[in-house]
């Protein structure tokens, strides 16, 4: 029989540290990251896996299947995880929020940096569907902040600080995660 399962959400503006929060309690559960649906649709297209195909991919998804269509489609890779806790990464509007509420008590962690730590990052990891200068990396910004990601970073009930380094991000991170399983049942 399978143990209640526990959801818990990460949001954040690009490059704020997202992953790297989610690699510190990996080990603790399963990570959906929503945005491998947009890379799956661009796949399956065959279109190049680009910043600006993915964004317009995903602005697509949302025209056609609404505004909470990408999490629809994650609910599912959710259930079919073989863990007790999974982590979704990449929320980016409160409509997704709402979806992850239907089913789940759904805590969210907002990672929040400085505008200019958070490009800086972008620009030095350098991974494929990248931005790769100021003007895009406040493009990208802007298109998803349009999908309602500052209202939803406002819905958070819980915000860790990014801006010191990835062993603070890392231990911050772990403590949260690890009180949040431990009282998931009480949220």
């Amino acid at each position: 029989m399978r143990v209640f399962l526990k959801v818990i959400g990460f949001c954040g503006l690009p490059g704020s540290g997202k992953s790297t929060a989610i690699k510190s309690v990996d080990d603790l559960g399963v990570v959906i990251n929503m945005g491998d649906v947009v890379r799956n649709e661009a796949i399956k297209k065959k279109i190049e896996l680009s910043d600006e195909n993915l964004g317009q991919i995903a602005k697509t998804l949302r025209r056609e299947g609404g505004d909470d269509i990408i999490a629809e489609k994650s609910v599912d890779l959710i259930k079919n995880s073989q863990s007790e806790v999974v982590f979704v990464d990449g929320i980016r509007s409160p409509y997704e929020l709402d979806v992850f509420r239907r089913y789940w008590k759904f805590p969210l962690v907002a990672i929040e940096t400085r505008e200019d730590i958070r490009h800086m990052r972008i620009l030095e990891r350098a991974r494929d569907d990248d931005s790769n200068s100021i003007t895009h990396i406040q493009n990208r910004d802007e298109r998803e902040i349009a999908f309602g990601l500052l209202d939803l970073i406002e819905r958070a009930e819980y915000t860790i600080d990014n801006n010191s380094s990835i062993k603070q991000l890392k231990k911050k991170t772990r403590k949260l995660i690890k009180n949040l399983i431990r009282n998931y049942d009480s949220l």
